[in-house]
């Protein structure tokens, strides 16, 4: 009496919990319809734009050499700034996760300010710290140096905005993993560095990777720090999306599109490996708590 008791109570609380089917169906039409009209319809845009002209106009705009610059110069800013910011990600998150210390709080603000900051902004205080009329401008002009409207300054603008993406990755799964195996290896006689080659990476080496390509694909797609810092000088200091926007405001919309079309491949690469991480994971953790 009291199992089937027990078994009715656990039905009618699910059946409380349940929704409707109309509601079910609702919310999936409403959730559908949102990634048709918003996320998919537009990709689909892109590449029946880039390819309506044929595919010679469109690889003629893929090679011209003012696209070929902007590429170049996206994947430099791209190679240098996202492994500056893994480096200071790891980092970052091995010293909030790993250490207590004053100023923790502080330094987990400072971490998430790319989030709250408009990239215009950031681009704005490069221009104020490293123009011509900048803090720094007439020591480096005394120097013949070159920050902004030149490589360093978009490189700098996209360290910026890509900071937060490896650091956030690992700091809430470092939180959770704990420092157990951390100090055991150190009782053990481990060094800091074989700690954390041994024992620290293995444990986080998804997350890590994660956050490595979400930092690149912010690094690619990035428009409004570095619009400000490039001075948009054609073929030398033109990012793939700067391209773009030129392309499109000469109204040349076949080639603007098409240069579009590799960051929206890039998108969808971004996304295999996301679910492709995401899955490894699943499996790694499932391996660990397997007998």
């Amino acid at each position: 009496m009291q199992l089937a008791a027990s078994s009715t109570r656990r039905h009618q609380d699910h059946a409380a919990t349940r929704e409707p089917a109309w509601v079910r169906r609702t919310l999936l039409a409403i959730g559908l319809a949102f990634f048709v009209l918003f996320l998919l319809l537009p990709l689909l845009t892109v590449f029946v734009e880039a390819l309506r002209k044929g595919w010679d106009v469109y690889i003629a705009a893929l090679v011209e050499p003012d696209a070929v610059s902007a590429l170049h110069l996206t994947l430099l800013a791209a190679l240098i700034a996202v492994p500056l910011n893994l480096v200071f990600g790891v980092c970052a998150a091995w010293a909030v996760t790993k250490h207590d210390f004053r100023g923790k709080q502080l330094l987990i603000s400072l971490i998430d300010l790319p989030f709250s900051v408009s990239p215009v902004v950031a681009g704005l205080i490069y221009i104020l710290l490293f123009g011509a009329n900048g803090w720094f401008g007439p020591w480096l002009q005394e120097h013949e140096w070159k920050i902004v409207f030149a490589v360093p300054g978009i490189v700098l603008a996209t360290m910026f905005v890509t900071v937060p993406f490896v650091a956030r990755e690992l700091i809430p799964l470092m939180q959770a993993q704990g420092r157990d195996e951390e100090e055991a290896a150190t009782v053990l006689g481990a060094g800091g560095w074989q700690t954390f080659w041994r024992v620290t990476l293995p444990n986080v080496k998804w997350g890590l990777l994660y956050g490595v390509v979400l930092a690149n694909a912010r690094a690619f797609g990035e428009f409004g720090a570095v619009s400000v810092v490039s001075g948009h000088i054609r073929g030398q200091t033109n990012t793939l999306p700067l391209h773009v926007e030129i392309l499109y405001n000469e109204y040349q919309f076949a080639a603007a599109f098409a240069v579009a079309s590799l960051l929206a491949l890039l998108a969808l690469v971004t996304l295999v490996l996301k679910q492709f991480i995401e899955w490894r994971a699943q499996i790694a953790a499932q391996e660990a708590v397997a007998p």
